[in-house]
């Protein structure tokens, strides 16, 4: 029996193992953190609400191999995630932008989504070919909009303006010129994990062939003991920042108590439209299956965007420039780890991607298959 070595106990490296394990092989998890599930590591308060240590994790595809596998270790809860913008003068308007967003911010009437969509060609700024992040939203929303929704929102989560951003980075965020209010409405699977993320990884690293050492940090002289090492460790920090590192944003978070029945607006999530620190406010309580125990308080956590090197080296969102300078530095990093072969590099900070949690499992069952299939 082959033995793995594999360097993070998050999706990444929970599905290599799990596959691995089923496929014959004895897998050794490691992890620098107390504690498994990554970045979706929950868990439950004194009050009483679940709380996901590192922001909020929401589940959403349409990936139904995905759902599939991950049905085998958890029950589903539905769930449909909204959010809303709190402006300067206290109102909650629909986030992403929708027909009412755009009534009540200018006051006109748009009757239909045909109306909404002719409103915002008025406003909109003639680009044939947008090359940032500006310029796409310009494109559609035009500049007032732009600056309000997202330009001070850019601003603090990256420390960038829109006009060095890469435009994929707002292109996730969608436009509506109807009613529709959830953040994922063209998403059929939409759900929270029952019980927690942290139960489910549990389940999933439950396996007799299956090792998991957290609090454990990784070591290059580790892998004289292991057949192959699959590694979600960031790769610059890996290979000494040969080629300097690979800059990621990070975020604080700001937990505070209040009375259960205190809140505004109606949605999970409030961004904040201000030029303060803050981006966000997640209210747990509103998440169905997070009130676990009424005790007539509840949790909301705010965030505060900041350089990870400012925040104990946690990397959460990697950096992406209209430039493309920082995806260069990966590439050297990629030929280099090619090249050495001593380890697969896997997960968000192994790749240098940004990944909805459905695209880190997707990613790792094909990878892993692949893998495993490559060598019978």
């Amino acid at each position: 029996m082959q033995s793995i070595l594999i360097v993070g106990a998050g999706f990444a490296g929970a599905v290599f193992a799990r596959q691995l394990a089923e496929a014959g092989y004895r897998c050794q998890v490691i992890d620098r953190r107390p504690h498994i599930a990554g970045n979706a590591f929950d868990g439950v308060g004194a009050n009483g609400i679940r709380i996901h240590r590192y922001g909020p994790h929401l589940f959403h595809t349409n990936n139904k191999a995905v759902v599939d596998w991950l049905s085998r270790f958890t029950e589903f809860v539905p769930y449909q995630h909204k959010v809303e913008a709190l402006l300067a003068d206290g109102r909650c308007l629909p986030m992403p932008i929708n027909r009412q967003t755009l009534e009540r911010l200018f006051k006109v009437e748009l009757p239909d989504a045909e109306a909404a969509q002719a409103f915002l060609r008025t406003l909109a700024v003639p680009i044939e070919a947008p090359a940032n992040a500006a310029e796409h939203l310009l494109s559609q929303i035009g500049p007032d909009l732009t600056d309000l929704f997202f330009r001070p929102y850019t601003k603090k989560m990256w420390e960038l303006d829109l006009e060095e951003m890469d435009a994929s980075v707002v292109k996730r965020i969608p436009l509506r010129f109807d009613d529709e209010d959830r953040y994922f409405p063209n998403d059929q699977y939409q759900f929270m994990f029952r019980g927690g993320y942290t139960k489910a990884f549990e389940r999933i690293l439950d396996h007799p062939s299956i090792t998991v050492e957290t609090g454990r940090e990784f070591e290059k002289a580790m892998l004289r003991d292991f057949d192959h090492c699959f590694n979600s460790m960031p790769i610059d920090e890996y290979f000494g920042y040969e080629y300097g590192p690979l800059p990621y944003r990070s975020i604080r978070f700001h937990h505070r108590e209040v009375p259960a029945d205190q809140g505004v607006g109606y949605a999970t999530t409030i961004n904040f439209t201000d030029a303060g620190p803050l981006t966000r406010e997640t209210d747990w309580s509103r998440i169905p299956d997070h009130v676990v125990r009424e005790t007539g308080r509840k949790t909301l956590t705010a965030e505060e965007p900041c350089d990870y090197r400012d925040n104990a080296m946690e990397r959460y969102y990697p950096v992406k420039t209209s430039d493309g300078r920082y995806q260069a530095v990966y590439e050297k990093y990629k030929a280099l780890a090619e090249k050495v072969g001593e380890c697969s590099f896997i997960g968000r900070c192994g790749t240098y991607q940004y990944l909805d949690m459905h695209q880190v499992i997707n990613q790792s069952l094909m990878h892993v298959d692949k893998w495993i299939e490559a060598r019978k």
